[in-house]
């Protein structure tokens, strides 16, 4: 019966919408009735009015945003149409002599006609006066309406994830919904990568966040997947967007809602290998609203093991056929690791009126993680052909703490106006992430037995951001937007290093590194619908970098400002038969973030470090895109091909130091790769879901250097797919699977290894929906992955295993308290910092209609 109830109002307004897609501009002004994925036509002007007000038959109270639509009586189609004040009153202006029905409907209520409207030649103004709307609840009992969204969607400039859908991610966080989207690829320490490429930008409800910043990966395990409503997948983003993410963008859209009424949902899940426990809250009435949420997420007994040999060699000038073994280590350990996340967040709305509205938002991400390698064994032989051979031995613990938390505070301005698709808006934002990465290294026996090695550091990322944005429509097919932006960050690494409580000198081990940046941006968007079935979006953006980088003790490290132009084209057809055929160019920048930059070394193993570049570059990637999205019978098909060519790629780069091995960041050459994915989906009956992918593209890198000893190049192909089922038993059973393999890396020194996962999830509904419960189980057939990994160049070679236990089981139980009636929803903007290396855009891509581009970047 509940659900009679709430799915009856949405075939009203699913109906409202498919006829006020028609509505001349005339119509009802942005965000108050009419859809955003329209342009209507234009009307035959007169000097006739009709007002009235709608009011709620039972309360006699305004029915405040109801829809108002005049039809002509002989075709039945709209002629004219707006939208009621927060007041119920409207008025619909300039009609023309004639004979009109007027509708009038709201989501909830019983539609109203008023027939035989008559405006005269002399243009005279009829008064409706107070209409009555009537609740349609009465009839909702005789009507069942079911309806299940698919898992996947191919939409003209996005590939939406319908997360929420999805059982199988119950207990995990978003990496764990990131496997399922297509296009992208996770792996098991959460990295992101899209069609191959890491350089991507993740938004939060649109929102950048600084934790994404300094590590795409910390950001995604700290929201839990029960939090998770869809994720969308833009690759070619407008102009309108920050210029940043060369890889693409991907914008988690968290659970939200728009109701009236107070809601509470408490969720929580046990298991072998994490605990997690939820809770969000809502309350709107009138034109104020609030929400808080907030999670905790536990990660325990995830033991592990790595094994990992190198080999350096030496090279008498350049001859690398004459080369010599110099050195052959091997190293072995057991891992564990211990992790616990948080997300917390308060939300505030309020309507000032019809067409202004205030938002602001907190939101608040912490994680306490620890990495332990228990019993590391080195065993390093130094081959010497004059003095002979000698062999050292060393038995460590070591600890990695990884600390931080996140604070991002939002707040916009957002006026509309009665001209549709008119909008202007200010976004301001403060964001701080702070972090402490601290590591110890105890050496237990052999080679410096009793060494006690210990680096502190603590850093943070501060942005504060601007935003002003405006759009009017200049005819029914076109658009312009405009708009400028300015990024202020500053980022601080303060480290130091000790030895058995000695402290150590050296700008690598003890030192202060500040990093000031400010990127001031302006924009300008074209949109233009053509030849009925054509859309195109153009536009350019600007954006200058200054930077400041010095170190507290030492030189200034001198970084010149530089500045870029990036262009954008998308453009669509809509085939006769509802297929869409989209093509897309881009030019974009990707700066490095903290976590490139930080030149604090990280020598938690003694025989390997890990070293930041202060004096990284940006790296400049073309885009190119052709995509073909069709619909056969139950199954929808997305076939798309792309290339992307990348200069100045930043790429780790190993090479040996003596004994031990330096791994540090550089601006390689060219970074290119070609390819395309196939992504299908199944709904039968709205029972049997079924869905999968495959991505596959070639690599190629080289740092273009000469010299022998440090030219390097790769390629090879690189493929991926997913594959995901589910099925709806009746009286409230429900089983979902899930499976993902990530083929071998190319990189550029060398391959990294591919792996697999698979889950399932079970899940029975009781108090009509109210409460469920559920089992979930991983990788159970198979408890391990092995990642191999190989590296080689004239004067390293190196080989490693990592083991991760992956296997789990958990149990699932959610419960909701509360209830919620519809309500209009509110147009939003919010700040995109799509600009660091390791981070995604809400915007719009190819295929978008004018009226769609209007409302890109909105929640």
């Amino acid at each position: 019966m509940l659900m009679k109830k709430i799915l009856l109002p949405l075939l009203f307004l699913s109906g409202s919408q498919a006829v006020l897609a028609q509505m001349p501009a005339g119509g009802p002004p942005a965000g108050a009735g009419r859809p955003a994925g329209t342009m209507p036509a234009a009307p035959q002007e007169g000097t006739g009015r009709v007002t009235g007000t709608v009011t709620d038959a039972a309360t006699k109270q305004p029915v405040p945003y109801a829809t108002i639509v005049l039809l002509n009586p002989a075709t039945g189609k709209p002629v004219d149409g707006t939208a009621a004040d927060d007041n119920g009153k409207f008025t619909i202006p300039r009609i023309a002599a004639g004979t009109y029905t007027v509708q009038i409907s709201f989501i909830g209520y019983t539609l109203v006609e008023k027939p035989g409207v008559v405006i005269t030649e002399a243009g005279n103004t009829v008064a409706l006066g107070a209409v009555p709307l009537a609740s349609s609840a009465q009839a909702l009992g005789e009507v069942r309406v079911e309806g299940q969204r698919s898992l996947v969607e191919e939409k003209v400039d996005r590939t939406v994830y319908n997360a929420e859908k999805d059982e199988t991610t119950r207990g995990g966080d978003a990496t764990d919904v990131l496997k399922r989207v297509p296009n992208l690829s996770v792996d098991l320490d959460g990295n992101v990568s899209l069609r191959g490429s890491q350089n991507i930008r993740v938004l939060i409800n649109n929102r950048p966040s600084t934790i994404s910043a300094n590590s795409i990966a910390d950001a995604l395990k700290q929201i839990p997947a029960d939090q998770i409503k869809t994720v969308e997948v833009i690759t070619s983003p407008s102009a309108k967007y920050d210029a940043e993410g060369s890889g693409g963008i991907i914008n988690i859209v968290t659970k939200q809602n728009n109701l009236q009424g107070f809601t509470l949902d408490l969720r929580t899940s046990a298991g072998l290998r994490s605990s997690d426990l939820g809770l969000n809250a809502s309350y709107r009435v009138g034109k104020m609203g609030f929400s808080l949420g907030g999670g905790g997420r536990g990660q325990y007994n995830v033991p592990g093991s790595f094994r990992n040999e190198q080999t350096t060699y030496d090279i008498q000038g350049t001859d690398i056929a004459n080369r010599q073994l110099l050195s052959r280590t091997v190293q072995s350990a057991d891992t564990r690791q211990q992790n616990v996340f948080g997300r917390y967040s308060l939300g505030w709305d309020y309507d000032i009126n019809k067409y202004n509205f205030l938002s602001a938002s907190v939101q608040l991400g912490l994680r306490n993680g620890t990495n332990y390698q228990d019993d590391l064994a080195s065993q390093t032989t130094f081959f010497r052909p004059v003095l002979g051979d000698s062999l050292t031995n060393r038995l460590s613990d070591v600890k990695v703490l990884d600390n931080s938390n996140t604070l991002d505070a939002t707040l916009n301005y957002t006026r509309t106006f009665e001209t549709p698709q008119r909008e202007f808006s200010l976004l301001a934002q403060y964001s701080r992430n702070t972090r402490t990465n601290n590591f110890t290294n105890t050496t237990l026996s052999g080679e410096n037995e009793g060494d006690y090695r210990r680096n502190l550091n603590d850093s943070y990322n501060q942005e504060i951001t601007l935003q002003a944005d405006y759009q009017t429509p200049l005819s029914k097919t076109q658009l312009l937007e405009f708009g400028a932006k300015d990024i202020m960050r500053r980022v601080n690494s303060d480290y130091a290093t000790f030895l058995n409580g000695q402290r150590q000198t050296g700008t690598t081990l003890s030192n202060v590194f500040d990093y000031n940046q400010n990127i001031a941006a302006a924009y300008a968007s074209y949109t233009l619908g053509f030849l009925k079935s054509y859309t195109l979006k153009a536009g350019a953006r600007y954006e200058y970098t200054t930077i400041n980088a010095d170190f507290r003790t030492g030189s200034e490290t001198s970084i010149p400002s530089y500045g870029v132009l990036v262009p954008s084209v998308n453009i669509s057809r809509k085939l006769a038969n509802g297929n869409v055929l989209k093509a897309a160019y881009n030019y974009r920048i990707q700066r490095p973030s903290l976590q490139f930059l930080n030149p604090n070394r990280q020598t938690g193993n003694l025989l390997q470090y890990t070293e930041g570049n202060p004096e990284l570059k940006p790296e400049y990637t073309n885009n190119m895109e052709l995509g073909y999205s069709t619909f056969i019978k139950q199954t929808s098909l997305n076939f798309s091909v792309f290339a992307r060519n990348t200069d100045g790629s930043i790429q780790s780069v190993r090479t040996p130091d003596g004994a031990l091995i330096k791994t540090t960041y550089d601006n390689i050459g060219t970074e290119n790769a070609y390819g395309g994915s196939v992504n299908a989906n199944v709904n039968i009956q709205n029972k049997l879901t079924l869905g999968g992918g495959f991505d596959v593209y070639y690599a190629t890198l080289d740092n273009n250097v000469s010299n022998p000893l440090f030219a390097a190049s790769n390629q090879g192909w690189v493929a991926s797919g997913r594959l995901m089922g589910g099925y709806t038993f009746a009286k409230g059973w429900g089983i979902q699977a899930f499976s993902f393999y990530r083929g071998r890396q190319v990189q550029l020194q060398g391959y990294q290894g591919g792996f697999g996962v698979y889950s399932m999830g079970l899940k029975k509904d009781f108090a009509d929906k109210k409460g469920s419960i559920g089992f979930g189980a991983d990788n159970f057939f198979t408890p391990t992955n092995k990642i191999r990994s190989s590296i080689s160049t004239p004067v390293l070679d190196q080989y490693s295993v990592n083991v991760l236990r992956r296997s789990g089981f958990r149990v699932n139980l959610s419960y909701r308290i509360g209830k919620m009636s519809m309500a209009q929803p509110k147009r939003k903007r919010s700040i995109n910092n799509d600009d660091l290396k390791d981070g995604g855009d809400g915007g719009n891509g190819a295929g978008a209609t004018p009226a769609q581009g209007a409302s890109g970047g909105r929640p």
